[in-house]
């Protein structure tokens, strides 16, 4: 018995050191890049979500579901990442359905001019957020370029055992928890870099997206429809990566040809009123906070009129909820603006 139970505990103790030696190396994500850690603070949230929007930064920069609750009492979520590819998009689709039933799932179509596996580290900053379940495992297959292997998301200390040299006190600080750092899939910033000169999109020798990408478009389609929910595509109103006119028009002529709504924002920035002089932080890319929310305003108002979702001001538990995350989201504008006036940046020095 004694022996039995000595090489139970020294299998308990290697497994536990296992374990938290791959906690210990696994990226934390807390300062400098924060968009690796947003995938995974989905699953704390616990209400019921009637619009989820999945795509890459041109959704989760650039639409506000704070907002969206203040003004219209929609409860939604953003499960973007950086660079999130569609196969990545539809998996995170699949799998939102299987945990929920939103009434509206919408797509950012920029990712579909990738039509393979592109990087790795954006690749890590979708996928190892995920929870573990067959979306995740078809979503890596899915994903993985030639220098990848499953085994290594399977055991991530088998990729990141080298990162010894490069632990820092985020590493020791954030080993059992994790802050927040979105607010409901939205990244924050208040700071302004107004967009001037931008470039011109350079001509390319074919427009067509690849066969990949409307694969996985096909598959968000028919899964939206085989489950009763609304897919909207979009495209966000930012004047770089640009968006060909080609390519805008293989997206108006899909949704017409499978019933879908589109909505290009390049069309409406006049309407929303976006400024390119005040309401974005790096020139255009992305918005910031206060055109972040003239989106929001702008298509909280299509969501309402023209799919009906609902207001849910005054549910108790959803009411409890967004006081919490509300709070979180003046404090982070009070944050950024005082680290503005005083640093010259919304981040203070020891956060770069």
């Amino acid at each position: 018995m004694k022996r039995l139970l000595a090489i139970v505990l020294s299998i308990v103790i290697a497994i536990t050191g296992l374990w938290i030696t791959t906690k210990l190396l696994m990226p934390k994500y807390m300062s400098g890049i924060l968009e690796g850690a947003m995938i995974a603070e989905y699953y704390d949230d616990p209400t019921d979500h009637n619009v989820v929007f999945i795509g890459d930064c041109e959704l989760y920069e650039n639409i506000s579901p704070v907002y969206l609750w203040e003004n219209y009492g929609i409860n939604s979520y953003v499960r973007g990442s950086a660079q999130q590819l569609i196969w990545q998009s539809y998996y995170l689709a699949e799998e939102t359905i299987e945990r929920e039933h939103p009434d509206v799932i919408v797509f950012n179509v920029l990712s579909m001019k990738y039509n393979e596996p592109q990087n790795e580290a954006y690749n890590r900053m979708t996928l190892d957020g995920m929870k573990w379940s067959s979306s995740k495992v078809d979503s890596i297959n899915a994903s993985m370029t030639e220098e990848e292997s499953f085994i290594e998301y399977v055991f991530p200390l088998l990729r990141y055992h080298s990162r010894w040299n490069d632990l820092n006190s985020d590493d020791f600080e954030y080993l059992f928890h994790k802050d927040k750092v979105s607010f409901n899939g939205y990244y924050m910033r208040v700071d302004v870099k107004a967009a001037e000169n931008v470039p011109e999109g350079k001509p390319l020798a074919d427009y067509q997206f690849g066969e990949n990408s409307y694969y996985y478009l096909d598959k968000l389609t028919q899964l939206c429809k085989e489950n009763d929910v609304e897919l909207v595509l979009v495209k966000a109103p930012t004047l770089y990566p640009y968006w060909y006119e080609q390519w805008d028009q293989q997206i108006v002529d899909y949704a017409e040809k499978n019933d879908l709504t589109y909505i290009n924002f390049l069309d409406y920035q006049d309407e929303m009123g976006i400024d390119w002089s005040t309401d974005t932080y790096d020139g255009g890319l992305h918005l910031n906070l206060a055109g972040a929310e003239k989106m929001s305003d702008y298509f909280g108002q299509i969501l309402v009129d023209d799919f009906g979702v609902p207001d849910r001001r005054g549910e108790a538990e959803l009411d409890d909820y967004w006081n919490g995350v509300i709070e979180r989201y003046n404090d982070e504008i009070e944050r950024q603006t005082t680290n503005l006036e005083k640093y010259g940046s919304v981040h203070e020095p020891d956060e770069q």
